[in-house]
């Protein structure tokens, strides 16, 4: 008597067919998994036995032997509970062996017989529905695979009703695809006093997801206003949710399920692991460069960051990918993010003010900033100064735009950048590159000399002219400009360099 059912592994968000043989035979009473199963997958053989045991049944007297195909590859996760219970029950004759045939079967099984879910269930059913096949999965992950397409999905609460549906003695119902319920409540941006500057370059950044980098003192405002970029982002296209909906379930983020539309905003601790950085760890997780795909990355405190951590993202950054290598396969996972950073000036914080900064200033400004390496600075396509609020403006506060109103403003911008023939939707400013960039621009010979003489006097490297194109066609994006003009250069270039910093 035996069974076979069908599953998958996971190797990043790609999927591995693994085929669930169960196989029954006379013997001494035992159940015996193989094919390279990792602890948690032998454990299930427990958590199989109770399920079963809670719905009445027993484990025939025989030698059981489960069989993960194939057998060279690493199984990890509970996942593979249910596939295992399933193939026990057709070889037991308690269900029939077609009801699971075309049928990828994903879901960790209870002491008392529900069942649980787990993660990568997106991922899984994209897979399915690539193979023309359907899924069973846990109750609470439907709303999730519900996105994958039309393919037929059984999402079960428990074991003895996935057995009642397969038997015809029940219907379940089909799960429907719901949006993940996410944080909508993000601070207004009104609520911060004065720095005009800064709002307007954080306006910029969020048009074309540039990267950002914020130098001033402490208690200037830095956090809050990388706090609020999340509130005036556009909402993700159809593939970003995608794709941060696989990331963030592979990553078991999506407690309640669904899909993601607002984009993912990641502070990590400066504490953090290169691990938990960019991804890996013993069973190669996603890190938070992932976890922020589509979205935004905010580092605090960016000189407190060990040096080789950061260093770890110049190739993320410009890939927009991270792989996590081991020694017989690699991973790789989507990392495409807007790097937000704030620090201090030095160590005091106060560098630049004669009343406040320390007697070793200015060296100690040089000194801290030798922690962050030039080729990762090179990376920020935008540095501002924030300085410090006077007393008297947080003292008589006056209205300013909120975030509503500027979230429209930074949508409409983005959406015109879509509309441009070359540019295809999707496609932001921050990713220009090569002709299209030049074609994108529509410079003049004035200006397009203007810009020559002025990167030549910064003395800016191939990688940061380019950088200030990019941020010059979303500040006439903002206004909406169909060309590039001298004012959008000139104030781009005001980006590429900080008093502070020289």
């Amino acid at each position: 008597m035996q069974a076979s059912l069908h599953t998958l592994a996971f190797r990043g968000l790609e999927t591995v067919p693994v085929h669930v043989q169960v196989h029954l035979s006379n013997g001494l009473p035992n159940i015996a998994i193989v094919g390279l199963a990792d602890k948690s997958v032998v454990e299930s053989k427990e958590r199989v036995r109770a399920a079963l045991s809670s719905l009445g049944l027993s484990l025939p007297p025989k030698r059981i032997a489960v069989n993960l195909a194939p057998a060279d590859l690493a199984k990890e996760g509970s996942h593979y509970d249910l596939p295992i219970a399933l193939g026990l029950l057709i070889a037991m004759g308690a269900i029939p062996s077609d009801s699971v045939d075309h049928m990828i079967v994903m879901g960790e099984l209870a002491l008392d017989g529900g069942i649980t879910g787990v993660n990568g269930i997106l991922a899984a059913a994209l897979s399915a529905a690539s193979e023309g096949k359907g899924m069973i999965c846990p109750e609470t992950n439907g709303a999730e695979a519900a996105w994958s397409g039309d393919i037929k999905i059984i999402a079960a609460p428990s074991l003895m009703a996935l057995i009642n549906h397969l038997r015809g003695d029940q219907v379940l119902p089909d799960p429907k695809g719901r949006v993940a319920e996410t944080a909508s409540d993000f601070p207004d941006i009104a609520d911060l006093q004065g720095q005009d500057m800064a709002k307007r370059a954080l306006q910029i950044a969020a048009v074309g997801a540039h990267n950002l980098l914020m130098v001033g003192p402490p208690g200037s405002g830095k956090s809050m206003l990388a706090a609020r970029l999340a509130g005036i982002l556009p909402p993700m296209l159809a593939k970003e949710s995608l794709e941060a909906t696989m990331i963030h379930s592979m990553a078991g983020h999506l407690d309640k399920g669904g899909l993601m539309v607002s984009r993912p905003f990641r502070d990590p601790h400066h504490s953090s692991s290169v691990a938990a950085l960019v991804g890996g760890g013993a069973k190669a997780k996603p890190g938070e460069v992932s976890l922020a795909h589509g979205g935004v990355l905010f580092l605090d405190e960016l000189a407190e960051w060990p040096s080789h951590q950061l260093d770890s993202l110049r190739q993320t950054i410009e890939t927009g990918r991270s792989v996590v290598s081991r020694a017989n396969h690699h991973v790789t996972y989507p990392a495409r993010f807007q790097l937000i950073a704030a620090m201090n000036p030095c160590r005091c914080g106060y560098l630049g003010d004669p009343s406040r900064a320390c007697t070793k200033a200015p060296r100690c400004g040089r000194d801290y900033m030798t922690k962050i390496s030039g080729p990762l600075l090179d990376r920020f396509d935008m540095m501002i100064e924030v300085a410090e609020i006077p007393i008297s403006v947080l003292n008589n506060p006056s209205a300013s735009e909120n975030t509503a109103t500027v979230a429209e403003r930074v949508k409409t911008a983005r959406a015109r950048s879509f509309d441009r023939p070359l540019q295809s939707e999707g496609m932001v400013n921050a990713q220009l590159d090569g002709p299209m960039l030049e074609e994108v621009m529509g410079l003049s010979a004035s200006d397009k000399e203007f810009l020559q003489t002025s990167a030549e006097k910064l003395r800016l490297s191939a990688r940061g002219f380019h950088r200030v194109m990019r941020v010059a066609r979303s500040i006439a994006d903002l206004e909406a400009k169909d060309r590039v003009e001298k004012q959008h250069i000139a104030e781009a270039m005001q980006y590429r360099w900080l008093p502070l910093l020289s």
